[in-house]
């Protein structure tokens, strides 16, 4: 009978140890059940169209004193150009005109120099006019035509209409004491046939047969080999 007690209490410790070993497993299953479950994060859909600003970048300021600032050269590139540029610094040549400046250069002195504008002007009128036997115009002009068109414009003198006839009226001088306005004149086809007008530095301007109205040197040999002399026309011959 003791035998029996004992094994019944064997049992009944057995079943009350598997209650509560399900007791704390059912527990443990509901916590882990309650407990959220850590799920790594949704990638972020990125569109197509999203414009996207890149953070924690520092500007090099290397780079900024390399990269000219646009507005700037835009200014810059529209500044006016002032006579200085051409002319230099020296204050004397402020006043030196275009003009000038051209027949400097086609005569290889100083544009200062070229004081008698009138006469720059009235020849530059007729530059690079072409060459026409009997032409009195802009469509095309001989040589002694142009000594009197320029001579009207630049000292209201009128002077004879051929090279012969303007040679004649002239007084003859020498040829180093020649100035701006004196006729130089040339046996190119027999006799006094044609006439220039002298300039400055042995350059003379004059409607030439193959360039039309153009500079020459006293100096070419085509023109030294056929010099005849030099003439100038003293007021008041014709004047008006």
């Amino acid at each position: 009978m003791v035998r029996n007690l004992v094994v019944a209490s064997l049992f009944i410790t057995v079943l009350a140890g598997c209650a509560s070993m399900r007791s704390v497993s059912s527990a443990n299953n509901k916590q882990a059940a309650a407990a959220p479950v850590a799920t790594s994060p949704k990638p972020v859909e990125v569109k197509k169209n999203d414009v996207k600003f890149l953070d924690q970048i520092s500007a090099n300021p290397q780079l900024a004193d390399v990269v000219p600032d646009a507005k700037t050269e835009l200014k810059e590139s529209l500044s006016p150009v002032t006579e200085t540029n051409f002319t230099g610094n020296n204050k004397s040549n402020e006043s030196v005109s275009a003009l000038q400046m051209k027949y400097s250069r086609l005569l290889g002195t100083e544009p200062d120099q070229l004081e008698n504008t009138e006469l720059l002007k009235s020849v530059d009128y007729w530059y690079g006019t072409r060459y026409l036997m009997g032409g009195t115009s802009k469509s095309g002009i001989d040589c002694s035509a142009f000594v009197q068109a320029v001579y009207l414009s630049a000292f209201a003198m009128i002077v004879p209409r051929t090279a012969f006839e303007q040679f004649r009226v002239t007084n003859r001088i020498s040829a180093v004491e020649m100035k701006e306005g004196d006729l130089v004149f040339f046996n190119t086809t027999g006799g006094v046939s044609h006439v220039g007008i002298y300039l400055r530095n042995n350059k003379f301007i004059h409607a030439s047969s193959s360039r039309g109205v153009t500079v020459s040197d006293l100096f070419d040999p085509y023109y030294l080999k056929r010099f005849l002399g030099v003439g100038r026309i003293e007021k008041p011959l014709g004047t008006r």
